[in-house]
């Protein structure tokens, strides 16, 4: 092996932002993962992707990343080069990156080792940005194209848990061609189901993340506003009934043996708000508590059933499993996350901290979990 070769490091694409509406948490988050990147061991490549679809070039400068004064960042605020795009090659026999701006030769930036994606949401976590680095041969962090597509769309996901016994709360779905081709018959389903279960009900976007979209509805007089808003991140949406009991989170993390999961965290309840929305996970800083005050037999009930439903969707690299642990002392699995938030807040790398991985080695982690794995089926 010559020197130049054993000297290579492994070079880590950090793609982030993205079409979805948590495109600005996304930004976040990976200002917290270029942060925590050890660039003795990495070369890193910044590429944003903004609301319009463009791949670009950004600085790489995580203080410009976080959420300053309440106000979000996004990617057009990071971009460099004006107009120019990057093109990852969906040639598998190359990982080379090329970027272009009009009227100028392509410039070809190298080859990537490996793709860290931090997108959340429909076109960067569902499956779509797997399935072009599948094609193009790269590495990456995460689950695969199957189990990020189930992890993106709630109706699917319960669906996949109740094949294989996991437990779930009552719940119903209106697709899109039924609310199209009859929103009466669509609306009276809605009503049929919180006749059946009761009140209040959560709308929610069937195929979207960090509490978008999401309506907590309490009687008749609120549900056509609920759905207007969940049908505007999504024309997909799926209806819960109010499940009483503690918010009850656990990690999922793929080690050299098999996936572990840390410790649980609790949400409680916030008093600001209605439920855990966008605002209390993101710009009021509600504090999760780690760990969670859980007798011991329900701390293993729950870190079992977290690796259960990391194995039940097939996911790899990484999960945060949410629960309810009702008043009658069952735990229901609420949903996972397949690329959950890394932001300094975020519950994820918090519950592994107190499991005794800090955030710095959880990010080595999983890039060696990815460098590991080959493309293709596996």
């Amino acid at each position: 092996m010559s020197s130049e070769t054993s000297s290579h490091k492994p070079r880590v694409a950090v793609v982030f932002g993205g079409r979805s509406s948590e495109h600005a948490i996304s930004v976040v988050t990976a200002g917290a993962v270029l942060a925590a990147i050890d660039r003795d061991k990495y070369d890193v490549l910044p590429i944003g992707i903004t609301t319009d679809g463009r791949w670009a070039l950004t600085a790489d400068d995580p203080a410009r990343m976080a959420i300053t004064d309440r106000r979000l960042p996004s990617v057009a605020e990071l971009a460099e080069g004006g107009d120019g795009a990057v093109v990852l090659s969906a040639d598998p026999t190359t990982r080379e990156v090329v970027y272009s701006e009009p009227g100028a030769v392509p410039k070809a930036l190298g080859e990537v080792d490996v793709v860290f994606p931090v997108l959340h949401g429909p076109y960067g976590e569902d499956g779509t940005l797997q399935g072009l680095l599948e094609l193009s041969g790269v590495p990456y962090v995460g689950s695969g194209v199957l189990a990020s597509a189930v992890g993106q769309d709630k109706d699917y996901m319960k669906r996949v848990f109740t094949s294989f016994g996991l437990p779930v709360g009552p719940y119903e779905v209106v697709r899109p061609r039924e609310w199209d081709t009859d929103p009466a018959a669509a609306r009276k389903k809605i009503v049929d189901f919180a006749a059946e279960h009761g009140w209040p009900l959560f709308v929610k976007p069937a195929r979207a993340g960090s509490s978008m979209g999401i309506s907590k509805v309490d009687d008749l007089a609120g549900l056509d506003a609920a759905i207007e808003e969940a049908r505007r991140h999504d024309p997909k949406i799926i209806v819960e009934s109010l499940l009483r009991g503690r918010e009850i989170e656990c990690g999922v993390l793929e080690f050299e043996d098999g996936p572990r999961a840390s410790v649980p965290a609790e949400i409680p309840p916030v008093t600001a708000h209605d439920f855990y929305d966008f605002e209390a996970k993101y710009i009021d800083s509600a504090a999760g508590i780690v760990p969670a005050p859980l007798t011991d037999e329900q701390t293993a009930e729950v870190r079992a059933l977290a690796v259960a439903a990391f194995d039940a969707a097939s996911c790899e690299g990484l999960v945060r499993a949410d629960f309810f642990l009702q008043d009658d002392g069952e735990f229901v699995i609420n949903e996972i996350n397949t690329l959950p938030g890394f932001t300094p807040i975020s519950m994820y790398p918090r519950m592994w901290q107190e499991s005794g991985v800090s955030y710095q080695e959880l990010v080595d982690r999983l890039l060696e979990a990815a460098l590991r794995r080959s493309t293709g089926l596996r």
